[in-house]
């Protein structure tokens, strides 16, 4: 289960300041666009909820002296993740929406990389991601036919007459491309498309987990868009200690976390110790010798419930936990996660992607109902005012504690947008459309899209079926069916195609649509 141990933690967080322009790719040469390259003074968003500074006696710490010295976290000079490369279609275009900048991903095969653009269309700013890739491998706008290469140049504009001026080749006609690479089989990208930063992966790269390259390890990805920001999505995959009870019945007593029980849900005390803390992140190791965790800003958490020292030993047993927390937008964020493994290897032949995603999918919808009105409640109490509103009096909110500094130390509690941002959160919609699976992951994963395709197949298959049989005993009735036994067989199969068509569509529903976590009666 992804939430068995402690949980990933957030990026650092950066002062507020005018964002320098984006502008264009490290592969590319391409003129900056014209739109979102100047960030205006950020509001503070609610979505990211700190602490002020607290006295001698809080939890927190006593360093609001320091904090003005302290080194500020520089959002927009990060690489961010857009997607494993698994879920991504190499014959069509991907939006993704990350630090409220709206990109658009694909292919370029005249030099077999993935490219990240601006997802808007110099011309009338139509978004690219509903484009297609033309016979010639460019990016081709759909709304008037504007093809771009993967400098992000302008190759081709249909409605310019073939003898005239080249207007395709001013500058104005280019669209931001960005720099890209693919690491740990997962695609990043860099939100500054300037020419300044063209070598920016010679000076930084995203951070490297070696587990998940490792020939003898096997990991199995997924994604999940979640209702509530970035900062709450990061907090709560640094709490272990909610695993028994906001995911009551979707796992056995975590008796690899507590060694003593104090209800019947098996919760009990966690000893956790942070160390290495500072703007690039933090380290937190579980006291007892129960394995460690780390922080790298802004996105990257990862670590393992096997102790260090054992997990050096290339010969014992390893698994990781490995996951990527996106800012997406105020009340908005994405999780990206790997499970590396040097066990069960042959599991991958025979189990399919989906089926692993069923259990983290459950593990999120069962506290994204409390996450996401636990921001609006944080957004309430006001964004420096987070250590006033909760009471934190267990080592099990180390690492929680940690985060709240370190995001209001380095970030002033706020994430540093790449556009400018309304200081609101979304609407809470209906349970429904809030926990909804499709859109927020199914739309995202190609195996589980797959795998819904083949089960709705299925279904409408057993339907048929059911009917057809049925059809059969009325048409051979007397002839080819003339016994009771016979007779009560052929209605037998009906009855079972009907039932196994219901059942399936309840198994589809609950794990590719919705399924409702009622927690009183777990």
């Amino acid at each position: 289960s992804i939430l068995l141990f402690p949980r990933a933690r957030p990026s650092l967080p950066l002062p507020l300041r005018a964002a320098a322009p984006a502008t264009s790719s490290t592969r590319a040469a391409a003129p900056a666009p014209r739109r979102w390259r100047q960030r205006a003074p950020l509001p503070s968003p609610v979505s990211a909820v700190a602490a002020e500074a607290p006295s001698a006696a809080s939890p927190f710490g006593a360093e609001a002296e320091k904090e003005k010295e302290e080194r500020q976290f520089d959002w927009l000079d990060q690489w961010y993740p857009l997607a494993p490369v698994c879920d991504l279609d190499p014959g069509a275009p991907h939006g993704k929406t990350v630090l409220g900048l709206r990109v658009v991903a694909w292919y370029d095969r005249a030099v077999d990389e993935w490219r990240v653009f601006d997802d808007a269309c110099p011309h009338r700013l139509a978004p690219l991601s509903e484009g297609r890739i033309d016979d010639k491998g460019r990016l081709q706008c759909v709304y008037h036919g504007w093809c771009f290469d993967g400098r992000g140049s302008c190759q081709f504009i249909p409605q310019a007459p073939a003898l005239g001026p080249p207007v395709y080749k001013n500058s104005k006609a280019c669209v931001a491309s960005y720099p890209s690479v693919v690491q740990n089989n997962i695609l990043w990208f860099y939100p500054r498309a300037d020419g300044e930063h063209q070598d920016i992966l010679q000076r930084k790269r995203p951070p490297f987990i070696p587990e998940i390259d490792d020939p003898s390890f096997v990991a199995v990805y997924g994604v999940r868009d979640l209702p509530y920001g970035y900062d709450v999505l990061v907090e709560n995959l640094m709490d272990p200690a909610h695993v028994p009870y906001a995911h009551k019945g979707l796992m056995g007593k975590l008796l690899v976390l507590f060694t003593v029980e104090f209800d019947i849900e098996g919760g009990g005390p966690i000893k956790m110790k942070t160390k290495e803390a500072n703007v690039d992140g933090f380290l937190t190791e579980q006291q007892e010798n129960r394995g460690y965790f780390r922080y790298v800003a802004p996105c990257t958490f990862y670590g393992s419930p096997l102790p260090r020292e054992q997990e050096k030993k290339k010969k014992k047993p390893q698994f990781m936990m490995v996951f990527m927390c996106v800012p997406v937008a105020p009340g908005k964020s994405r999780v990206i996660w790997a499970f590396p493994r040097n066990v069960g290897l042959w599991l991958d032949k025979i189990i399919p992607r989906w089926y692993y995603h069923m259990g983290p999918n459950a593990l999120l919808d069962s506290d994204m109902y409390l996450l996401h009105v636990e921001e609006r409640n944080f957004a309430a109490a006001g964004v420096q005012n987070w250590h006033k509103a909760v009471y934190v009096p267990t080592s099990s909110d180390n690492m929680v504690i940690a985060f709240r500094n370190w995001f209001r130390k380095h970030c002033r509690s706020q994430v540093g947008w790449a556009v400018p941002t309304a200081d609101q959160l979304p609407a809470t919609p209906t349970k429904d459309k809030l926990m909804e699976r499709y859109w927020s992951h199914v739309a995202q994963c190609r195996s589980c899209s797959a795998a819904l395709k083949a089960m709705k197949a299925l279904e409408v298959a057993l339907q048929f079926a059911s009917v057809a049989v049925v059809g059969f005993l009325a048409v051979a009735k007397g002839t080819l069916v003339t016994s009771v036994v016979q007779r009560a067989a052929v209605v037998s199969l009906a009855v079972l195609c009907f039932a196994a068509s219901r059942w399936l569509a309840s198994f589809i529903e609950k794990n590719f649509y919705f399924h409702d976590y009622v927690h009183a009666y777990k």
